[in-house]
């Protein structure tokens, strides 16, 4: 049975990764304002850096 979900918890990805995609399909281009801000307030990306929740974009 297929769900579709609103919202996820995710970490940061690396650019022109297939995750990265996934994160672009789910808030549009938002992600890139998401990811400079994370960068100024020196987030950690990656397997063991911070994680983040999303909410799907809206239309």
């Amino acid at each position: 049975k297929f769900e579709i979900v609103d919202c996820i918890f995710t970490n940061f990805h690396l650019p022109k990764s297939s995750l990265l995609l996934m994160i672009d399909s789910f808030v549009g281009d938002r992600w890139r304002r998401l990811y400079s801000e994370a960068l100024a307030e020196g987030y950690r990306f990656l397997s063991y850096g911070d994680a983040m929740f999303l909410q799907k974009a809206v239309d």
